[in-house]
């Protein structure tokens, strides 16, 4: 990295991915009950917080966009988050859809699909040269 990029870098306090919502409200419960705490920021902009880790969510949908849209979790126990996130029953409640854990070539990853079409990977990375 070059220098003026070094003194840009430390000027960073957090970088946080916009998330669409096609229904802004039941996103926004969704994201409750999986574990988020909402920070209201302004009308249609919410700040989810898990600890020291954050995205916006915000009241804007394009499908094409919130269908190709990934966030990948990286967590040190994938069968932890299972069992969370399948005690929440989010395919009743919110028309989410989940994947059980399954082994890739890197890692174990287990997948849930939100009310807007946005992919969560929650994954535990086992091979060493990925870390």
């Amino acid at each position: 990295m070059n220098l003026h990029a070094e003194a840009l870098a430390k000027t960073v306090k957090a970088m946080r991915p916009m998330l669409p919502a096609r229904d802004f409200d039941l996103s926004h419960r969704f994201y409750v009950d999986l574990g988020f705490l909402p920070q209201r920021l302004a009308e249609g902009l919410v700040e989810m917080h898990l600890g020291a880790f954050s995205f916006i969510l915000q009241d804007y949908y394009v499908e094409q966009w919130a269908n190709n849209f990934v966030m990948h979790v990286r967590v040190s126990n994938v069968q932890t988050w299972w069992e969370h996130i399948s005690s929440l029953d989010l395919a009743s409640r919110y028309g989410a859809r989940i994947g059980a854990p399954k082994q890739e070539d890197w890692g174990l990853v287990a997948d849930v699909i939100d009310p807007s079409g946005v992919l969560w990977r929650f994954a535990e990375i086992s091979a060493p040269e990925l870390l």
